[in-house]
């Protein structure tokens, strides 16, 4: 690292759990981060400005006026853009070492599984169960650690599935197809910090995960009460019968990336 770097990330390196390997280990690592959206936002200002060395936001949407109000990568100017265009040149311009790879596309089928397959992890911004399900069986697939939030209303919550370490619980062992509802910002409203919390909460998870510093939540659920600011914390397990985790080695993806 160089002396202007150094003095960037001065604040981390201090942190004695953390040291100037640890930033090494973040300039050397690719998030993947599905979703330029609520969620995406501040897990990809978070990672960019810790000095996270290169980040691929795939997001296949377009900024719209609804979006600003929690949306913090976009702006004003910014509307028509694709998000992935807009997070481009709000990450780059918090930190020019940062290299972005903008995805303007929905990522299924292969396409998805090479680009999970070439992270050191991904970060589920998603608002959708399909995406989840599909992001979470190329994390299987691939063994790697995914951390997933979900917000809506004045709920959010967290997790981290670690693939990469070949146990504990997968996504699909804490919800199963059909059991959900889908719920959309749009049907049922969002205060915007509850975003920008399980959004910072997904880069500390990340960051976590890929310096080795500190312990993740791997194998536990956050939930998060906004309306009275509470957190409770669940313990997963694997489910014996998930057709994603234990299905023998990695379950084959189907052309839409399900197992």
């Amino acid at each position: 690292m160089h002396d202007e770097q150094l003095l960037r990330y001065s604040r981390q390196i201090m942190l004695p759990a953390f040291g100037i390997e640890a930033q090494q280990r973040l300039a050397d690592a690719r998030v993947l981060i599905v979703g330029a959206g609520g969620l995406g936002s501040p897990a990809a200002l978070y990672l960019a400005a810790a000095g996270v060395g290169r980040i691929v936001i795939a997001d296949d949407d377009r900024v719209d006026l609804s979006n600003l109000q929690r949306q913090i990568l976009h702006g004003q100017a910014d509307l028509g853009r694709p998000k992935v265009a807009s997070a481009e040149t709000r990450l780059q311009a918090i930190n020019p070492d940062l290299r972005v790879t903008p995805l303007h596309t929905r990522l299924q089928g292969t396409a998805l599984i090479e680009a999970v397959s070439a992270a050191d992890l991904v970060i589920d911004a998603s608002d959708n169960f399909d995406t989840r399900f599909a992001i979470n069986a190329a994390c299987v697939a691939a063994r790697r650690p995914l951390v997933s939030g979900a917000a809506i209303r004045m709920e959010g919550q967290l997790a981290v599935f670690r693939a990469d370490l070949g146990e504990g619980p997968c996504y699909r062992c804490l919800y199963r197809e059909g059991e959900e509802a889908e719920q959309t910002c749009a049907e049922n409203g969002i205060l915007a910090p509850v975003v920008g919390v399980i959004g910072s909460l997904q880069a500390l998870e990340a960051i976590k995960v890929l310096t080795g510093v500190g312990e993740s939540l791997h194998g536990r659920l956050l939930i998060f009460d906004a309306a009275r600011l509470e957190f409770r914390e669940l313990r997963l397990r694997p489910d014996p019968a998930c057709p994603t985790c234990q299905a023998g080695d990695a379950a084959p993806l189907d052309d839409q990336g399900r197992a």
